[in-house]
């Protein structure tokens, strides 16, 4: 069998439609606290946003590069749209029954009510018209369009009202068509007070209460409608960033501009007419099929207001408190020293962060402790490593961070970040020209009796406390010597200009990893070949290279066993006859966003296994910074092979186990006692 047949690949695009309606079926799950199911909704409409954002946005570029067919799997970019336009559809009106037909009715059984327009009693009625005028009429400027007022640029995601009028205004003017925005500093949500409440989670969608009052903004003429609606935009970023002197300066002034791209997709209300619609798709340049109807708001996923402000735990997942690896490195232990002796293993949620946070704490403190680099990815606000880099820079240590301000969507803070660390004194580098920064480490050089020793850690998720407790993830800390030998060359490869770098453990894109991944895959199949024994077993986030899914089914078809674990997109196939016939992918969705990248290799029982911050995929091993590094420690290893690989082959009830055809199955216990991965790692915390 050809292995560069097209019927052997999945297409990329469908496959993560596929993860986000997994994503949904967790709002369906009645095991599920019901306002976890809601924030689930909301996910699976996030996700959705930026699906269309970002992949679809390229796609719909793609379609005006002649002959463009960048997927194994053959289909066109126009193909690959209408079969997006279908799932979508059929995603977009799931999520509608899930919210109107599941959710409403029993967030209403727990005393949670969403009150539209025609159930509104007298009082909340005359409530309403107060809020609307002392809070909602000062800060909105509808705008009625004419040849003096053309249609305005709409901001990316942002809510609006289109109205259709009759009659003349003060100046005489004959009516047609007005848009109002909805005030960005007003909540989205808005809980009634108590006494006019029926109770006390009673909640109105700002889009409401507009479509009720929106004639107070127009007195004297008829409101024949108001349709609230949305429109997404391109949000890719492009750069040319060989032509431009200062990354940051030129990714500034493309930021203002995203908010106003192409439109990709238009959200409607359901009850919009068509005369109205076509008004509207014609401004945006915008086809049919580009249209979305809602049976409900159009920003669906700012329900998550709600799961923020009901304070009623039995409907949330039950709270938990992390272990503090190692034991009293919080209360008055030398981190440093536990590193001489013993590498730490982190694996988040389960581990507190709280050790990363110490370990910068008392990098920064400690007076023996020279330098400090670190690459930061996502950090978030307010984070205290970022105050601790700057207590280290001003305390006199040379301090080095590599800020990566092309992280999608986190571009502006980063951009911010970068200009406070420069304040302080801290050296800051944008990374590599035309390659994103993706790798996690942090490098401490500390003076030891008159000896300089390398401290490190290693990660495969961002240096980010939100995260770290949402997400799963694998940390090492150690003082290893080849390991952190090789970190200082990275950073110095990052900051400086040079050759490409011999590493003694560690593999990098984009010169080493893909080149090791392939070899490694290959020795499992010699292995199997020779009569000695070879296995794979690889958690990620997304499988789509092309060369690696090849060198996997060359495996398989050597008879090597090949478990993958890959939470989204996977454009392989597994168990296609003559290619993949020993390849199982399945995908954990659950409580956490799985996000540890894990990659196993029996090699005849001399076992290699390592963690990275990259996925299979082009970007990660061709086109970006990205590091993996390997669990030396033997009981570590072990401790990583049962947590991160062997009870996600046992789950059996958060698993989705992919068939061929590109379709999931939800595993099912049958006979055998259920297990959950995310719970059993959570019973020993």
């Amino acid at each position: 069998m050809d292995l560069n047949d097209p019927s052997l690949y999945l297409n990329r695009e469908l496959s993560l439609i596929e993860f986000h309606r997994r994503v949904l079926e967790q709002a369906h799950d009645k095991r599920i606290p019901l306002l976890e199911r809601v924030r689930f909704l909301c996910i699976s409409c996030t996700n959705l946003d930026e699906f269309f954002e970002v992949r679809v946005a390229t796609i719909r570029f793609q379609l005006s590069i002649p002959g463009a067919n960048p997927w194994p799997d053959g289909l066109s970019p126009a193909e690959v749209l209408t079969r997006i336009r279908s799932k979508c559809l059929a995603l977009v009106r799931e999520q509608y029954r899930c919210w109107n037909e599941e959710l409403i009715p029993a967030l209403r059984e727990e005393g949670i009510r969403v009150l539209t327009r025609d159930s509104w009693n007298a009082k909340q009625r005359r409530w309403l018209q107060s809020y609307v005028e002392e809070q909602l009429l000062p800060v909105l400027s509808p705008l009625g369009l004419d040849p003096a007022h053309p249609f305005p640029r709409i901001l990316n995601k942002s809510l609006n009202v289109a109205v259709r009028l009759r009659g003349k205004d003060a100046f005489g003017r004959e009516a047609g068509i007005a848009l109002v925005r909805a005030p960005r500093s007003l909540p989205r949500v808005i809980r009634l007070p108590p006494e006019v409440a029926g109770g006390p989670n009673d909640f109105v969608f700002l889009s409401g209460i507009l479509q009720a009052h929106v004639d107070m903004l127009f007195p004297g003429m008829q409101v024949k409608g108001a349709y609230p609606f949305r429109v997404t935009r391109n949000s890719e970023l492009l750069v040319d960033e060989d032509d431009v002197e200062n990354l940051a300066h030129a990714l500034k002034d493309e930021l203002y501009e995203r908010g106003f791209a192409d439109a990709v997709r238009l959200e409607v209300s359901a009850s919009c007419p068509r005369t109205m619609v076509r008004f509207l798709t014609s401004h945006f340049e915008l086809g049919d099929s580009e249209v979305y109807r809602c049976d409900g708001p159009v920003n669906l996923n700012r329900v998550m207001a709600i799961y923020d402000m009901v304070d009623l735990p039995h409907l949330k997942f039950t709270p938990f408190t992390p272990r503090i690896l190692p034991t009293g490195v919080l209360s008055g232990g030398n981190l440093f020293e536990h590193l001489g002796r013993h590498d730490v293993l982190l694996h988040h949620p389960f581990d507190s962060f709280a050790t990363v946070i110490e370990f910068m704490r008392q990098a920064a403190t400690d007076p023996q402790v020279l330098a400090i680099k670190q690459t930061l990815y996502r950090t978030g606000k307010q984070s205290p490593l970022v105050a601790y880099l700057i207590d280290a820079a001003r305390a006199g240590k040379d301090v080095t961070v590599v800020v990566e301000v092309r992280a999608r969507f986190d571009e502006e803070a980063n951009i911010a970040l970068a200009n406070r660390l420069q304040e302080a004194g801290v050296q800051v580098v944008y990374g590599v020209v035309g390659y994103k920064t993706h790798s996690k480490m942090m490098l401490v050089v500390r003076r030891e009796a008159d000896k300089l020793r390398r401290y490190v850690h290693l990660s495969t998720g961002n240096y980010h406390q939100g995260t770290a407790a949402a997400y799963t993830d694998i940390g090492l800390l150690t003082a290893h010597r080849e390991i952190g030998e090789d970190v200082s060359k990275l950073f110095q490869q990052m900051s400086g200009l040079g050759p490409v770098i011999k590493l003694k453990r560690l593999l990098q894109s984009p010169f080493t990893l893909l080149r090791g991944l392939l070899e490694k895959i290959a020795r499992e199949a010699e292995h199997v070949k020779a009569g000695r024994r070879g296995r794979i077993i690889a958690k990620m986030n997304s499988l789509s290279e092309p060369t690696v899914i090849q060198a996997l089914y060359e495996a398989s078809r050597a008879g090597v066993q090949i478990d993958l674990c890959v939470r989204g997109l996977c454009s392989l196939k597994p168990g296609v006859p003559g290619a993949s016939e020993t390849i199982t992918v399945r995908s954990i969705v659950g409580r956490f966003l799985e996000h540890s990248r894990v990659y196993y290799f029996l090699n005849d029982g001399d076992e290699e296994l390592y963690c990275s911050s990259a996925d299979w995929m082009d970007r990660n091993l061709l086109r970006r910074v990205e590091t993996c590094f390997p669990i030396l420690d033997p009981e570590l290893r072990a401790r990583v092979f049962r947590e991160e690989l062997e009870i996600y082959l046992a789950d059996n009830t958060q698993a989705w186990v992919l068939n061929s055809d590109g379709s999931y199955e939800r595993a099912q216990p049958g006979d055998e006692e259920p297990q959950s991965a995310q719970s059993t790692l959570l019973s020993t915390t």
